[in-house]
């Protein structure tokens, strides 16, 4: 049984909403905190770019989820001495026009206090929460804490997720229900999974929420084949991968646009165009 669309929903939702109540796809890209002295100057960029929201990833000593890309965009926030209380100061005089949306791990969380750490969420300007390494078993209190806050806590369901697992993900989930497109961690990738369009259909079935897909969408074109079956993009790696090579803010700005525009024409891909081991190039992203 689909799960009733929550009344009251927040501001990452809205957003997602807004663009699949016209027909559009969602475009959600992801920026390393503290990866650059400058790094607010690339989610200035990304909100320019055409995001719908734009996801920050909080550096940690060891992102289990995430591969070498996020990892070393990680580390080296860490060198720079990044500290989580700093980059919310940071994010606090930020002019947000799209939501953002934090993206860390439990330890985090737990070392803050859920309650403090949520309420500190919000305080910076924060509207959403993605704790990757919470299952939905243990995420009552999380969920409680963040709704406090005004916070909206999204949750992740994996092309291993069973049909009951994805339910209570689909009634517990705010802003959307984040699919993660292959069974490892996040990556650039040549190819896009054959089992997205199952995984991205199981989660419509129990809920009304919009559903976005992430992990190893790298290029426009991988943006676009994905987009055709869900509610939109998560892209990570592939921009972190720019920062890391020293693209500057304007370049990533470009590359934002682009996906804009891929997914943006998701329409014209058909949901078959997706097959086992169908490549996308890998050069100009």
């Amino acid at each position: 049984m689909t799960t009733p669309h929550p009344a009251g929903f927040g501001a990452v939702e809205r957003a997602m909403q807004a663009r699949r109540d016209v027909g559009g796809k969602c475009l959600v890209p992801y920026v390393t905190a503290g990866i650059t002295e400058s790094w607010l100057d690339y989610v200035a960029a990304a909100q320019d770019g055409g995001a719908d929201a734009v996801e920050i990833g909080l550096p940690f000593s060891d992102p289990m989820l995430d591969g070498p890309i996020i990892q070393a965009a990680s580390s080296r926030a860490l060198v720079r001495g990044s500290t989580v209380g700093g980059l919310l100061d940071e994010l606090a005089g930020f002019r947000a026009e799209v939501p953002l949306i934090v993206m860390t791990y439990s330890n985090i969380a737990r070392r803050h206090g859920y309650d403090d750490f949520c309420h500190r969420l919000a305080e910076a300007g924060l509207a959403g929460l993605i704790v990757a390494d919470t299952p939905v078993d243990e995420v009552r209190p999380l969920v409680d804490s963040a709704t406090s806050a005004g916070l909206e806590l999204t949750m992740l369901v994996a092309p291993s997720t069973s049909p009951d697992r994805v339910r209570q993900i689909g009634a517990t989930s705010r802003g959307f229900v984040y699919v993660v497109s292959i069974m490892g961690v996040t990556g650039v990738r040549d190819t896009v999974s054959d089992s997205i369009v199952g995984t991205v259909q199981g989660v419509r079935d129990a809920t009304m929420m919009p559903v976005l897909v992430g992990f190893g969408v790298s290029t426009p074109e991988q943006a676009a084949t994905v987009a055709s079956v869900a509610d939109g993009v998560v892209v990570a790696s592939a921009l972190m991968r720019s920062i890391l090579d020293g693209a500057p803010a304007g370049g990533i700005r470009r590359e934002v646009d682009a996906l804009r525009v891929a997914v943006d024409s998701a329409a014209a891909v058909r949901p078959t165009d997706i097959a086992p081991g169908r490549r996308a190039p890998t050069g100009n992203r």
